[in-house]
Parts: C-alpha cells; sequence; structure tokens
C-alpha cells in the first residue's frame, strides 16, 4: 500500500472561523476563510504555494519572531501531508531564519527538500533607509523560496519502504534474478544500474519503463506472488498513477536559484488610496508564474493557503490553472477578489 510520510501528530485545532464567503472567478475558486477550515474540501494539490506567517509581526496573527513559528505552521504542514501525494510540490516563501525554523517540521512531515532559491531584490530594496551602525549587519535585500516534494513510501511486509527499496524488494520477490531487469526494459544493463541499485546512483524510473519491466514481472515472475507492484494486491500500478508518485519540474533556460528582481512597484502594486500599499508583502506575478509553470501543467491544482492579493490564484488563471486560495481577513480578501475580476475582465 502507498502512504505518505509523517509522523504522528495532534488531530487539526478546531478552526476559529469557518468560510463566510466564496467568490469563484475564472479557474480560481477564491475563500474568505482560515485556510484549515477548508483544506478538507480541496482536491488534491499539484503545487502548493506558501507565503503565510514570517515572524515579523506582518500582519495580526502573524508572530512576532520565529519563536513560535514551527508551532504557526504545524496545522497547515499536517494539512497538506494528509492530502498531497508523490506529485504534489511545495514552494515555501520565508525570511533565511523563518524556514530555517519550519525546515525541520517539514522533513518530520514527509517533505523532501529540493533547493533553496533566493529572491534578491536590490540595493534598490534599502532606499537609503538601513541605520548598518544600529543594525551591525549587512542590509537585507533578500527572501527565500524553498523547493519541496512529498515523500513517497510503500508498506511492504510490515515495513514502510522508500520507493527505491520497494523497487528492488517487489523485484526480488518475483524470483527473477535481477539481470533480467535490463531485458524486460530493453536496455544493455542500465536498468540494473539505475532503477534497481541501492545505492545512491538510483534513478526513478520513468513510466515507459515501469510500465515494461511491472508488465515483464507479471508475466515471468512466481504466479504465486502476483500481482508484482502493486499498491492493492488485486493489480499492478497504472502508468497514471506512477507519474503521480513523482512531482513535475520543467527547467527554465537561464533560470538559476538567485532570482534578481526589484519588489513589486509601478501598476502592478496595489494601493488604496493615496499611496499606501494594500499589502505589505506582494509578490511579483512573474516570480509565482516561474514557480507555478516549472512545477505544473494546464489543469493542474494550485494551492494558495495563505491567499493575501491571491497572486498564486492570477498565476492560475493566467496560465490555465485551478486555483483554490484562502484569506482569512475580510478587506484583504475582498481586494483579492476585485482584483482577480478586473485582471480576467481586462483579459478575458
Amino acid at each position: 500500500m502507498l502512504s505518505t510520510e509523517h509522523s504522528a501528530a495532534q488531530p487539526l485545532p478546531a478552526p476559529f472561523e469557518r468560510p463566510q464567503q466564496r467568490a469563484t472567478i475564472q479557474s480560481a475558486n477564491v475563500y474568505r476563510a482560515d485556510a484549515l477550515a477548508v483544506y478538507a474540501s480541496w482536491p488534491t494539490p499539484t503545487v502548493i504555494v506558501s507565503d503565510g506567517a514570517y515572524g515579523v509581526s506582518g500582519f495580526p496573527g502573524d508572530p512576532p519572531n520565529t519563536n513560535t513559528l514551527g508551532e504557526w505552521y504545524e496545522p497547515h504542514i499536517k494539512a497538506w501531508s494528509d492530502k498531497a501525494d508523490g506529485g504534489t510540490t511545495l514552494w515555501f516563501w520565508n525570511t533565511e531564519v523563518g524556514w530555517a525554523t519550519v525546515h525541520p517540521i517539514l522533513v518530520r512531515y514527509g517533505w523532501e527538500y529540493r533547493g533553496c532559491n533566493v529572491w534578491d531584490k536590490g540595493v534598490g530594496h534599502i532606499a537609503g533607509n538601513a541605520n548598518t551602525k544600529t543594525l551591525r549587519k549587512f542590509p537585507v535585500v533578500t527572501e527565500v523560496c524553498a523547493h519541496y516534494v512529498k515523500v513517497v513510501s510503500f508498506e511492504f511486509e510490515g515495513r514502510e519502504l522508500s520507493m527505491q527499496d520497494w523497487l528492488r524488494a517487489e523485484w526480488l520477490r518475483t524470483g527473477l534474478p535481477l539481470s533480467k531487469t535490463n531485458e524486460a526494459c530493453g536496455v544493455a544493463n542500465a536498468a540494473t544500474r539505475k532503477y534497481f541499485t541501492n545505492c545512491h546512483l538510483w534513478y526513478y524510473p520513468p513510466v515507459a519503463m515501469f510500465e515494461r519491466f511491472a508488465a515483464y514481472a507479471n508475466l515471468y515472475g512466481k504466479p504465486s506472488g502476483r500481482p508484482y507492484f502493486s499498491l492493492d494486491g488485486i493489480r499492478p500500478i497504472t502508468s497514471d498513477e506512477w507519474r503521480r508518485m513523482r512531482a513535475k519540474f520543467k527547467l527554465m533556460h537561464g533560470i538559476t536559484n538567485v532570482w534578481s528582481m526589484p519588489p513589486v512597484r509601478g501598476s502592478e502594486r496595489l494601493k488604496l488610496t493615496g499611496n499606501t500599499s494594500l499589502h505589505a508583502n506582494q509578490k511579483p506575478l512573474s516570480l509565482t508564474e516561474r514557480i507555478i509553470l516549472a512545477t505544473s501543467d494546464p489543469n493542474d491544482v494550485i494551492w494558495e493557503p495563505f491567499g493575501g492579493l491571491a497572486t498564486a490564484a492570477l498565476a492560475s488563471i493566467l496560465n490555465d490553472r485551478q486555483c483554490y486560495t484562502a484569506e482569512i481577513t475580510q478587506s484583504v480578501y475582498r481586494d483579492a477578489v476585485e482584483r482577480l475580476r478586473v485582471e480576467s475582465n481586462r483579459l478575458f
């Protein structure tokens, strides 16, 4: 049986507020709610874009420092883990120390770290307002967006195995020698070295290769052990099921893990009457599109648990994804819905 790795934890706390409003604009579903109240009704995400508490008192409910940031995020992380599958990618925005504080909790609930991306806002972000004699450190012009994927594990004879160990164990269970994996995949020796090795050089088998060796195992393996490579003991894993066990990623040409881009300004910066920003930490639409396009395809499901001005929802609308976003503050929810309506009317 397939399972997602996470440790036992207390049940989710009862959300303090049930959803009061919901708006649907194009492919975006916007809830005025604590995300904890609505996760259960959302479909399995392909991508989660988390831009919540930073531990800087940035909004009502944001802790004043990072000391309790892990406690703030844990019920959300548990909910993400419960609804995610092996095809889910998580993008976690925060300060460097905020991310470092929450990282162990993400790992505990079965999220595998892939990389740390640094948003370099440029020296213009300081605008001469950093008193380094008082701060006694270099001025901060960065945020981080950490990249995680959901770990998949398999139940095997009462044990939890990694995908690598499970593939090897399943093949050995057939009674066939490991050398036959090469014949099954139609290669000289790559299958044994890549897909069934027990060392660090292991590779995830592409769907076509999985189909080949699973079919071979079920044709030539010991009849008493069939089906092989099965989750339910009734049939082998299908190609679509296998595809969902690995998160998507498409490398964009010329893009590295340092994202040099100024903070949102000009017409993209949403403001109140006068010059006051609607949201203190509005993310650039182009950066949000970058991470969504890299890890999803059209019609995939995007989660934006801490909606703010719903930038991930807008990116989803513009790029034919479905989005589920929640914003707890009435005024911010209203502004987000208006933003999506205005942009949708303009473009569609």
